[in-house]
């Protein structure tokens, strides 16, 4: 459940935090009677499903079925895991958390720790060389480049001059090691020893994460030298691929029009999210990763990729292309002229007409086969052949059959081949290994259909923690149907027969799967009841359970007693038939 955090803690922290004021510092909320309500913050909805509950401190999305207390909440909103979402509000409530890291645990940290130290350091020295004397000529290259003022600022972007250690010089009056600055990326080791700054006479673009933390560079140089750019290596906290350059300002813009522009570099970012496209993010001048599409997908299903109009980029947009399409995302692109990048066409025609080309972007079949046109040619058997084996590959790479089919379809049109012979080497493809691994989710809302006497009950349960013993008189655990229900009952039950708290926003930190906590919370938000009903509906609730118990006791009965028949097997009918009487004559 928690790990190494205390449980009267975690009940501390929360006690002391409010699920109102923590959501509505992130998103308006509306009164609504005894509770609050919203536009989900985690799905597009035009009418308002999102319900948080002042008195029992949790929330309750009825379209998505998203649900949660405060810690999941953050875990949710700042894609945080449960320890950080607990250090975070436990800072927040005041309350300090014991160290019981294990050693390897607490050194790892701790070095991430020093690596955003030393890297904040360095954006502040970058930063100030960009505003001091030295730095009026890179001030003018960026004006030139477009960028002003203001977005150089929100940005943090700095300079680094030509001397060899003057990063450095900096970072040791401030007691940074060199094994650290090295640990950091900011430093190279010379061969006849010593060390030198590894970004000289370069703009430099820090590179921060969803959290704000500065975990990077990107540096590129202010002529034509070569190589344009440098970036950090690989450390601690900092991998290319798993991180996209801009995230941490756009993600909300992203969520909120539920669309990602994907670019390729550092200034493809940043003139096009100071000209108003706020929901943008970098590939930091790569083909996308796979860690990249699924930190992607966290905030949203829609892209639409925007790369350099050359052989690289078309290239690199085929080569995500695929990988976008089996991590089920909707993808769209647009194709630039030759010549033309997101950066030069927003400087050169305006935000107006970037924005245009982004709503007008082609859908990925027309893309790729335009691109497979200008390859092979279409008036030779072979060409088509080569087109229609490369189209297949990636119409072979969605789970949906419609899809399937339809794109099928247009491919046949499209290069002039009967429709039969398309599908027939569809068919010869295997279906693609990774739409095959994917793992299947519950339909979106599934407590819903749960039966409502079982949720009924445990809301009763959590109300009135003297029905507990009552109600269970009458029932165990396994006669609630639905394993999510029965799950929940049985945690109830050892909780309270230990004497521990079971306010819903605590008993919520007892189950890791989504499931049990959207059944749990929509139990919590079913209406209520008057208290001359409440007697009535209890023990309705406990009737209508039992009677479902006893009709599929019956109808496992009568399964096990066709077999028996089948098989031949005296002695273990003999057994069923008397076992079925018996549940008759019980009326059990």
């Amino acid at each position: 459940m928690s790990g190494r955090i205390p449980e009267n803690l975690l009940e501390d922290i929360l006690g002391r935090v409010d699920v109102v004021e923590l959501i509505s510092g992130y998103i308006p909320l509306k009164k609504s009677g005894r509770n609050f309500k919203a536009n989900c913050p985690f799905h597009n909805e035009k009418t308002a499903s999102f319900m948080v509950s002042p008195d029992r401190q949790i929330y309750h999305c009825f379209g998505c079925g998203e649900s949660g207390n405060a810690f999941k909440f953050l875990m949710r909103h700042e894609r945080m895991d449960f320890p950080e979402a607990v250090e975070l509000l436990a800072k927040k409530a005041g309350v300090e958390l014991p160290k019981q890291e294990s050693p390897e645990r607490a050194l790892a940290s701790s070095l991430s720790a020093q690596l955003y130290k030393v890297n904040e350091l360095a954006v502040s020295f970058y930063e100030n060389n960009l505003y001091a004397e030295n730095g009026q000529a890179v001030r003018e290259y960026l004006a030139k480049r477009g960028i002003s003022h203001k977005t150089a600022k929100e940005f943090h972007l700095g300079f680094a001059g030509q001397g060899w250690d003057h990063l450095i010089n900096f970072l040791r009056s401030k007691n940074v090691s060199l094994a650290l600055m090295e640990k950091a990326g900011l430093v190279l080791p010379k061969d006849g020893g010593g060390y030198y700054d590894r970004f000289r006479s370069r703009v430099i673009f820090p590179i921060f994460d969803i959290r704000m933390r500065p975990i990077g560079f990107g540096a590129r140089v202010l002529d034509k030298s070569l190589p344009k750019y440098l970036n950090s290596p690989e450390t601690p906290v900092y991998t290319k691929g798993k991180n996209l350059f801009g995230l941490n300002l756009s993600k909300d813009h992203i969520r909120d029009a539920d669309s990602a522009i994907i670019v390729e570099g550092y200034l493809d970012f940043i003139i096009p999210y100071q000209a108003g496209m706020k929901n943008i993010v970098a590939s930091q001048g790569t083909a996308l990763t796979l860690e990249q599409i699924r930190l992607l997908k966290r905030y949203t299903n829609n892209a639409v990729m925007i790369y350099d109009g050359d052989t690289a980029g078309q290239i690199a947009t085929l080569r995500s292309l695929d990988m976008l399409i089996e991590e089920g995302m909707n993808v769209k692109i647009v194709p630039l002229p030759k010549g033309l990048d997101p950066d030069a066409l927003v400087r050169l025609k305006g935000a107006a007409d970037f924005k245009l080309m982004v709503d007008n972007a082609a859908g990925l079949f027309d893309y790729k086969l335009e691109v497979l046109k200008s390859r092979h040619d279409m008036k030779e058997a072979h060409g088509k052949s080569r087109i229609a084996s490369e189209m297949l590959l990636t119409i072979n790479r969605f789970d949906n059959a419609i899809l399937r089919a339809e794109y099928s379809k247009r491919l046949s049109e499209e290069i002039d081949i009967p429709e039969n012979c398309v599908l027939e080497e569809l068919n010869k493809l295997k279906p693609d290994k990774r739409a095959q691994e994917k793992p299947s989710f519950s339909i979106s809302g599934g407590a819903s259909l749960i039966n409502p006497a079982e949720k009924m009950l445990i809301k009763f349960m959590l109300e009135e923690k003297e029905l507990i013993e009552k109600i269970m008189q009458e029932l165990e655990p396994s006669d609630f149907q639905d394993t999510r229900t029965a799950k929940v009952v049985s945690t109830m039950l050892d909780l309270f027969s230990r004497g521990k708290n079971i306010a819903p926003s605590l008993l919520l930190n007892y189950f890791s799967e989504d499931d049990a906590s959207s059944l749990l919370c929509e139990s919590m938000f079913m209406p209520e009841l008057a208290e001359e009903e409440r007697e009535k509906a209890l023990n309705d609730c406990i009737r209508r359970i039992k009677v479902e118990r006893l009709k599929s006791k019956r109808e496992r009965l009568h399964t096990q007693i066709k077999s028996a028949q089948n098989s031949g097997d005296e002695k273990r009918l003999s057994g069923l038939i008397r076992e079925f009487h018996d549940l008759i004559k019980k009326g059990d």
